[in-house]
């Protein structure tokens, strides 16, 4: 049974591809990340009202970027599964059977370019949300309203290794 016959595998090949793109997709921040306090004194509801104008001040800040990342994933998924199949298709050729190659290859590319685009699309996230918490942040301090210090770092740099034995032992 070859690919072109079977209209199933061409489906379900194309349901694949669209999942696997699908999976790219870098979603707009949904909030900030950052606390922010009421300044001492003032009402809770001016700082609500100060809250829902920086975030639309922070989304507008960010607005559109989620698109162009999503299009540099789906590209990388894309060309993954271009260069796997012709790479199949050259293997397979050597071997015989190109279109076989060319499908085993296709699927391979398709995966690890999904994969890779998928990290694409995790980096280009967390670059967007950082973005978006600076501009929150900025909006906020500049109306009065305090930013809560973020929380410690927990690495080797921080915590440096205790000395053995303690001093004075």
């Amino acid at each position: 049974m070859s690919l072109r016959k079977s209209p199933w595998l061409q489906s379900l090949s194309a349901f694949a591809l669209l999942g696997a793109l699908a999976g790219c997709a870098v979603p707009p921040p949904m909030g900030p990340t950052v606390v922010a306090m009421p300044a001492p004194g003032q009402p809770f509801s001016s700082f609500q009202h100060n809250d829902q104008a920086c975030r639309y001040y922070a989304q507008q800040q960010v607005a559109g970027q989620g698109q162009g990342a999503t299009q540099a994933a789906n590209n990388s998924a894309a060309g993954g599964a271009l260069l796997g199949a012709a790479v199949g298709a050259l293997i397979g050729a050597a071997g015989g059977n190109a279109g076989a190659g060319a499908a085993i290859g296709g699927g391979s590319g398709l995966l690890l370019g999904a994969a890779n685009g998928g990290a694409v699309a995790q980096n280009a996230a967390s670059n967007i949300q950082a973005q978006y918490n600076i501009a929150y942040s900025q909006c906020m301090v500049g109306n009065g309203e305090q930013m809560a210090a973020p929380p410690p770092s927990y690495n080797s740099y921080t915590y440096p290794s205790p000395a053995y034995p303690p001093p004075g032992y």
